[in-house]
């Protein structure tokens, strides 16, 4: 059963919403661990056999339908990315939060090396474009919704506001050199994991957008240059396995900074109930206005 009612979103709400949408969906609920919560609250359960993606408030419906016509198309294409279980009809509505499952790969903590991904994400951007349309890449479309609800400084959330403005700005007037087509929207090392079998697959497809193919390149170059999280042998093996290198690109610089943004923004939702996320949203901001040093933003 699914209602349409609205209810305050935490981690205790998700497991309950979870836990109805597994009633309709005839899925075991026991043994549910939560592995994040931003957006989405994420889901392990069945033993690690299943994932359920549970939307954080019913604007999120759109982009889980979005998500399930396109895993039925990558399915179709016979494309590594993570596939729909359970009989229902998906996404499941409860209480106005859509819910999602799918299958477990591996561990869940088990990641594609830096080469496969680029292979990978250049397979995915050569598919013929997909039997249904997808909405054109906004980066901002969710900045203002996220910092108006988030718990944080006024000073804090007018800095990130008058950024946001800026590279608005800066972004209309970019000069792209890579195709327009379909894309991920959120490529990174987080998203393509291993399954059983150690073959690597993507996944979080419910971003899938249509925009310029630098946007997909972006996470994996910043996560070496900005971060430190990837290796120079890691990144030279993405750039080999895609065939391009977005750093070289004239306006890298700039979507380096509204990623950035839209990592601080996606945090600041969490800010109210962590204070690890709290604590993690200002040292970003300060790095930010003094145009410091990224080396010591931690991973979420």
């Amino acid at each position: 059963m699914t209602t349409t009612e609205r209810t305050e979103f935490d981690a205790n709400a998700a497991v309950a919403i979870l836990r109805e949408a597994c009633d309709a969906a005839e899925v075991d609920p026991n043994g549910t661990e939560m592995l994040r919560f931003g957006d989405h609250a994420v889901f392990r359960i069945a033993g690690g056999r299943i994932v359920s993606r549970v939307g954080r408030s019913p604007d999120r419906l759109p982009s889980a339908r979005r998500e399930v016509a396109v895993a039925e198309w990558l399915a179709d294409e016979e494309y590594p990315a993570a596939r729909l279980v359970t009989e229902a009809e998906q996404p499941i509505v409860v209480r106005g939060h859509p819910v999602t499952f799918w299958e477990g790969l591996a561990d869940g903590d088990t990641y594609a090396s830096t080469g496969e991904m680029g292979v990978l994400l250049r397979r995915l951007h050569d598919l013929q474009s997909p039997p249904f349309s997808l909405p054109p890449l906004q980066p901002f479309d969710k900045v203002a919704q996220r910092l108006k609800s988030a718990a944080i400084a006024s000073a804090t959330r007018d800095f990130l506001r008058s950024m946001a403005e800026k590279l608005a700005a800066e972004y209309g007037g970019l000069r792209y050199v890579l195709p327009v087509g379909h894309l991920h929207g959120d490529f990174n090392v987080g998203n393509v994991l291993r399954d059983a079998l150690g073959h690597p697959k993507v996944i979080d497809l419910d971003g899938f957008v249509v925009g310029a193919r630098e946007w997909d390149l972006m996470q994996t170059a910043m996560y070496y240059d900005s971060f430190g999280w990837h290796t120079e042998a890691e990144y030279a093996d993405f750039v080999t396995g895609y065939g391009f290198d977005v750093r070289e690109w004239s306006g890298y610089k700039t979507l380096r900074s509204i990623r950035e943004l839209l990592m601080v923004t996606w945090l600041s939702q969490n800010a109210g109930t962590s204070p690890r996320a709290a604590e993690e949203v200002e040292k970003r901001v300060e790095s930010l206005r003094s145009g410091g040093s990224r080396r010591d933003w931690a991973p979420f």
